[in-house]
């Protein structure tokens, strides 16, 4: 099992310094890696990543939660083509911080319905 990157910090996660391991069985950081790389940007598997880096300069405006939302499930895709997950649901909230939340329900292979929250940064 791999050692689980937190989302918000894009760090490992630690609990008395050991790394904590990632509670959906590695779908966790799967989800992470993809949203947060950029698009073609790592040199083993140009599939891999998001636009959603080309949202940081945005505006907090419904255009770029629908941009957001149509990046990330274009991201998150290659989880179900593999059969790793069964469905993939993602919603925007704009609290209107100069935040996008996207929160991401993965129905993995086993049925389990499993919770993510990620932070995208926007003016």
């Amino acid at each position: 099992m791999d050692a689980w990157i937190n989302p918000s910090t894009g760090d490992y996660e630690l609990s008395n310094g050991a790394a904590l391991r990632d509670p959906a069985n590695g779908l966790a950081n799967a989800v992470y890696l993809r949203l947060m790389t950029p698009l073609a940007s790592y040199w083993a598997d140009t599939t891999l990543g998001s636009r959603l880096h080309e949202l940081q300069r945005e505006k907090d405006v419904a255009r770029v939660a629908i941009l957001a939302q149509q990046y990330s499930e274009q991201a998150l895709a290659p989880l179900k083509a593999d059969g790793r997950v069964t469905d993939i649901a993602v919603t925007v909230d704009r609290p209107g911080n100069g935040w996008m939340y996207l929160f991401i329900q993965v129905t993995a292979a086993s049925g389990e319905q499993l919770p993510f929250t990620y932070p995208v940064k926007v003016i």
